[in-house]
């Protein structure tokens, strides 16, 4: 892992840089949303009644959005992040470099070329911010709640419904719902062995209606997992917790608590020359201190070796053994990045909410929910580029004899964010008015500090557990961000038209205080009081339908010191604080929908103009001494297509199959101060596959059932100027399995396998930024094939 180019690397242009019931077993897809939002599992179940089955379409919708049932994610190993789940719909560019899709280091999605930081994810109607693996102002779903308890995952790939409770949903939202207690008291759980030694366990108990209409339940998830490379292992402790009490027409409370510790061992960042040299396994040395010691020595050593050289006509007579041979750096072609002694990166979260859910009369109704989240967190790094101190303090706060030529360097988070969102709903005829309000203040203490390494056969300090006593600090931060966003909407149905409209205001206070370090400190703030939504569908029968909508959204800025505008120099923000804009989208979007018998078909076309994009660069030439800012340089034009069919053969049969097209380009050429070409008008945005196959196989007859998923991405930039890229790949998963019957315990064994054809591949890129040309470290190796066998019960 290549943390520490995290902060130095540009922003994107336009990269990666990511209260429900369960829905009928048999769902797998179903469409859009409207702007003014709409309940994904109403939308599914009025499908259902209309055509006898559950419609995977989703008719009567104004925008492309495509829902993921939990039917789909329980046929994917236990444990699979539900992004990796929803990676089959069309439009969606999913990427991870282990078979769960749940490495955040690595797991990355985008939406027709919108990165994962602008993109919206909720739960529940909860923001989890962007997602991003530095936890600013959210957190990632795989932490959020335990893949089993999510009911529903619907993906707006045009732009999120109205109310959405997000300030970074440029191109799109996801939106997680978590299941509804039973009504019965039930016992689920499950227990999955596979590759590399992978255990995963989950138990959930359910209450049943306890009289009254309290219900709720209780679960916990547990996994371990070695690398499937390297050294190392991945694991973490989840628990949730749903309290429902229900008063019937009245409406309800819903409470709930979700907690989660994961701590992971990092995979090495890659390069195509890495690659080359070593091969996709190469990886990290965490098996062999000694060894990680003595190349930091060498490369000390060596570079001195060099200078000596130098100095004595290329003579290293009398300069200090053993490094005297080692005059250019490592031995037998390795370099000081190909593999470091270790990373890892630690996560804590806690995250709880009520929500108030009244009918007031027959037609207005009120939905608040208030939450509250809190993380620790720590992505580390042993560098061999900042030795050890003598006298530097070690674990235990004594001072360190022995330094080692490394140390132990941290981005520490401590996060502390709530909020409440409120929905008011008027129906009047055919008109229903919604007025939605959202308010959140969210705190963020952010450093870097340096840990002292000993000089000895183990290591001092473990990078799975958090660090105490720092040698030094870099830099340190307190971010304050206050968020206020509302909106107003209509939908008016007219029999055959259905119209719906309507705006949304926001505004977002971002205050940086410095304790430590020279970054930037002060205030900025996100303000845009009208970004307006409309929508249109027109039924053409039973059979089909023409729909279109047309959004506009802006991406506000971060209180951090991992993101600009705080992660560059005081006096660069000075010069840019009152004139640098936020970036904002214009996404139309149009299709038609056809159903006839068992088969649905979707198509959509989409324009998006992405504008005033941010880039970080240098405005004068070196010699001037001006430091990097941060700068608006203009826009990036996207067109594309998606097609879907879904077609149930017989009751257990069913196939699904998707294809998208997007062609994203950037529309300014760009240079930096010195005359440097950063960017180029025409070249296609990085990380953006122009074309996606997905295809899908399923057969469940109630006792025997399997599943077969072909995934095909074409190749992929990872430079501005597209003189680097990754090949195109296609990746094959596939389970089976069978369901005992109730007087033979009733239990469910299932096995599946990833990468069937055990594929080698780049599977995640960007993950250390994006440069203008050149080769880069900053990509990761796919997980070869990985075989998993799981026993269900109760589910």
């Amino acid at each position: 892992m290549l943390k520490f180019l995290v902060t130095a690397a540009p922003i994107a242009l336009m990269a990666p840089s990511v209260a429900a019931q369960t829905l009928p077993a048999q769902a797998a897809v179903t469409g859009t949303a409207d702007p003014v939002a709409a309940d994904p599992t109403t939308v599914a179940d009025d499908q259902a009644g209309a055509s006898g089955d559950v419609v995977v379409l989703g008719f009567g919708q104004s925008r492309q959005v495509q829902t993921v049932t939990a039917a789909d994610l329980s046929r994917l190993t236990p444990g699979t992040s539900p992004l990796k789940a929803i990676s089959k719909l069309p439009g969606v560019n999913f990427q991870s470099a282990d078979p769960f899709g749940a490495y955040e280091w690595s797991t990355k999605i985008s939406l027709r070329g919108f990165d994962q930081n602008r993109l919206g994810f909720t739960l529940d109607g909860v923001p989890l911010g962007d997602m991003s693996y530095g936890p600013t102002n959210g957190l990632h779903i795989s932490r959020a709640i335990i893949s089993e308890n999510i009911a529903t995952t619907s993906v707006a790939q045009g732009a999120g419904a109205l109310g959405t409770a997000s300030t970074s949903n440029l191109g799109g939202t996801i939106e997680f719902t978590s299941r509804a207690p039973s009504d019965t008291a039930a016992l689920a759980a499950s227990g999955t062995y596979g590759s590399n030694d992978t255990i995963r366990a989950f138990i959930r108990a359910d209450s049943g209606d306890l009289g009254g209409g309290l219900k709720g339940y209780l679960s916990y998830a547990y996994l371990t997992t070695d690398k499937w490379k390297g050294y190392g292992s991945q694991r973490q402790h989840q628990a949730n917790a749903k309290l429902v009490k229900d008063f019937g027409d009245r409406g309800s409370i819903t409470g709930f608590l979700n907690f989660s510790d994961r701590r992971e061992n990092d995979y090495q960042d890659l390069s195509l020359d890495i690659i080359k040299r070593r091969g996709y396994f190469n990886d990290n040395i965490s098996n062999n201190y000694p060894l990680a010691i003595l190349y930091a020595k060498q490369a000390t050593n060596g570079a001195a070796a060099a200078a000596y050289a130098r100095a004595n006509n290329g003579s290293l007579t009398g300069f200090t053994a053993p490094y005297a041979g080692v005059a250019n750096g490592l031995p037998n072609g390795i370099t000081l990045d190909d593999g470091y002694y270790d990373a890892a990166g630690l996560r804590r979260d806690y995250l709880g909410g009520v929500t108030f859910a009244a009918k007031l009369t027959e037609a207005l109704s009120l939905t608040s929910t208030s939450y509250y989240h809190h993380n620790k967190g720590q992505g580390s790094w042993i560098t061999p580029y900042s030795p050890t101190v003598a006298g530097a303090p070690n674990a235990d706060g004594t001072p360190i004899t022995n330094p080692a030529p490394l140390s132990f360097r941290t981005t520490e988070y401590s996060l502390d964010r709530a909020g409440t969102i409120a929905k008011l709903a008027l129906t009047t005829g055919a008109n229903k008015l919604e007025l939605t309000g959202w308010y959140e203040s969210n705190t963020l203490h952010q450093a870097r500090r340096l840990y002292g390494m000993t000089d000895t056969a183990t290591p001092n300090r473990n990078a799975l557990d958090f660090q105490k006593n720092p040698m030094s600090t870099t830099w340190n931060g307190k971010y304050d961000t206050e968020t206020l966003q509302y909106s107003v909407g209509d939908t008016l149905d007219i029999g055959q038209l259905t119209l719906n409209g309507g705006w949304k205001g926001v505004r977002v206070r971002n205050q940086a205080n410095l304790l430590a370090g020279t970054l930037a400190r002060g205030r900025i703030k996100s303000e845009d009081w009208f970004l307006p939504q409309v929508g249109a569908v027109l039924h053409l029968g039973n059979q089909a339908e023409v729909f279109a909508s047309y959004t506009e959204n802006m991406r506000a800025f971060i209180a951090a010191a991992t993101a600009p505008p705080f992660s560059i120099s005081q006096a660069a923000f000075n010069a840019v604080a009152g004139t640098v804009r936020p970036e904002k989208s214009k996404t139309a979007e149009g299709g038609v929908r056809v159903r006839t018998g068992g088969l649905q078909l979707s198509a959509v076309g989409y324009y998006i103009d992405f504008s005033d994009r941010l880039l970080t660069y240098s405005v004068g030439t070196a010699i001037q001494g001006i430091p990097p800012t941060l700068n608006n340089v203009g826009g990036v034009e996207s067109y594309g297509a998606e097609l879907s069919a879904f077609y149930r053969l017989t009751s257990a049969f069913s196939a699904l199959a998707s294809y998208s097209y997007n062609h994203a380009t950037y529309q300014q050429t760009v240079r930096d101060g010195s005359g440097n070409l950063l960017a180029e008008k025409g070249r296609y945005v990085v990380d953006t596959p122009q074309n996606m196959v997905k295809g899908e196989l399923v057969y469940d007859d109630s006792r025997f059932f399997g599943r077969v998923g072909a995934d095909y991405m074409s190749k992929r930039y990872f430079t501005y100027l597209n003189d680097q890229s990754v090949d195109g790949r296609v990746l094959v998963d596939a389970s089976i399995g069978y369901r005992f019957p109730a007087e033979w315990g009733g239990f469910t064994i299932e096995g599946s396998v990833t990468n069937l054809t055990d594929k080698r591949y780049i599977s995640t890129i960007g993950t250390n930024g994006f440069t203008a040309s050149g080769d880069n470290q900053t990509l990761l190796a796919g997980a070869p094939r990985q075989w998993f066998v799981t026993l269900k019960k109760g589910f």
